[in-house]
């Protein structure tokens, strides 16, 4: 049984959810470096990305309502929602410097029309009994930060995005502009989302659609520590103006090794993938948000690569985990998600107990769900998952809430529309939004408080664990 201060929800972010109406150049947020990514000749000559724009997409910016209507329909108490920096900040910030009078400057070149929409997104959230969960970052940054084909051709630039060691300067003061003026209506803070995906896929596994796209293992480093220094300095500034919890999402990922328990390689994984960055935020963080998505198997390299201080000694092995045929099975038997992702819940509950023993903070599972359009899997990732849960619950680990990714499809990045993940399907023509039979699942469960009723039908034996 979940407990009743146990928080049910769904998380979305900006950039993929709030735009939706390509004839208002008013709502279309047009400075960051994913709106030029996407429709870069480049990048689509090459497939680098699908080609769909994020003016098409969900349209949260205006259908907000119906949107937070859905969710209290089915039961959630909770929505995490991002704020886009750019929305926010169009032009840059670097001439005003921290101290006295710096929230009154920033306040003068601030979007006001922006920054009044989102307060009204939150308090029609509020009047609806939903708690609201604000995430700052989520993957893009304002034009005036990064420069990612300037960056990517090796041009003369200080758009260097986390690269620069100005940006965490500037991420701080972001942070503390919006907690001084939000402090009073959210609930739940979170400084960013998946850092680590921004820096491994935009600087290491550079085929993954994700700006820059440069390959360069030091900035890889690079990025993440200076998104480990935003994190901190972030925390400090937002703690200022409220005792509320204050947290990182993470994507964090498990990892199973050929070879039982070659801890050698399991532990360089775990850290390169994992602890690396949460080692270097864990003392400025109230609660650690953990993304779960799938594991990975891995086994030994022939040879130990080594970059800096860094030294890599595995490599992924296809056919588990992220590394499987798109809609197809996993070579467990298991099936493996539209985007080629195993469907492995243990991997939750194996994570959870050896995040909650490092860090001993709590946690809220903030993303965790499947891309499944016809909707065949998604009630038993649901289940399965929120078994893992419950299991590492009754063994101490102290798991506060699950926030399912995501409520309504989105724009899933450099593949667009074609990766739908939500409880409700979504008609980006009409803007309709049709709740899938596994969000009636979510509903029950999240009315019982418990996975019990659905525990007898496992036909891919998905809670043997």
């Amino acid at each position: 049984m979940f407990p009743r201060s146990f928080i049910f929800g769904a998380s979305m972010s900006g950039f993929q959810f709030e735009m939706g109406n390509s004839d208002n150049s008013n709502e279309i947020d047009t400075q960051t470096d994913w709106f030029v990514w996407v429709r870069n000749l480049e990048n689509l000559l090459n497939g680098i990305v699908s080609g769909d724009l994020p003016e098409n997409g969900a349209w949260y910016w205006r259908n907000y309502e119906k949107i937070h209507e859905l969710a209290v329909d089915f039961g959630m108490d909770t929505l995490r929602i991002g704020i886009e920096w750019s929305r926010i900040f169009p032009t840059s910030t670097k001439e005003i410097s921290f101290g006295e009078g710096m929230l009154e400057k920033l306040d003068e070149i601030a979007n006001k029309e922006a920054v009044e929409h989102y307060r009204k997104i939150m308090e029609d959230m509020k009047s609806k009994g939903l708690k609201v969960f604000v995430n700052l970052n989520h993957f893009t940054l304002p034009l005036w930060l990064h420069d990612p084909f300037a960056v990517r051709k090796g041009e003369p630039t200080d758009k260097l995005g986390w690269v620069s060691d100005d940006t965490p300067r500037e991420f701080a003061k972001y942070a503390e502009y919006i907690a001084w003026k939000f402090s009073d209506i959210v609930d739940y803070w979170s400084s960013m989302n998946e850092p680590h995906v921004v820096a491994q896929l935009g600087y290491f596994q550079i085929m993954a659609g994700f700006p820059p796209s440069h390959f360069n293992p030091e900035w890889y480093i690079k990025s993440l520590r200076n998104q480990a220094v935003a994190n901190n300095l972030a925390y400090d500034s937002i703690k200022k103006y409220t005792d509320k919890p204050v947290g990182v999402i993470y994507s964090f990922t498990w990892f199973d090794t050929v070879k039982p328990k070659d801890n050698e390689i399991f532990e360089n994984a775990m850290w390169i993938a994992n602890w690396n960055y949460m080692d270097q935020v864990k003392d400025k963080v109230d609660y650690i948000g953990v993304n779960y998505y799938t594991r990975a198997m891995i086994d030994k390299l022939p040879n130990i690569i080594s970059f800096q201080d860094f030294e890599l000694n595995w490599y992924t092995v296809r056919g588990y985990g992220y590394a499987c045929s798109e809609g197809g099975f996993a070579l467990s038997g298991r099936p493996a998600s539209e985007f080629g992702w195993e469907i492995y819940p243990e991997g939750l509950y194996y994570l959870l107990k050896a995040i909650y023993e490092r860090y001993n903070k709590p946690l809220i599972v903030t993303e965790n769900g499947i891309a499944d359009e016809k909707d065949r899997y998604r009630s038993q990732v649901i289940v399965s998952h929120l078994y893992a849960v419950e299991k590492a619950m009754s063994e101490g680990v102290d798991v506060r809430g699950y926030l399912h990714w995501s409520i309504v499809d989105n724009y899933e990045w450099a593949k667009g529309y074609s990766k739908r993940f939500g409880l409700a399907y979504t008609d980006f023509g009409k803007k309709v939004y049709i709740p899938r039979p596994s969000m009636y699942v979510f509903k029950e469960i999240i009315q019982s408080r418990s996975i019990e009723h659905f525990k007898g039908y496992d036909p891919y034996e998905l809670m043997n664990f």
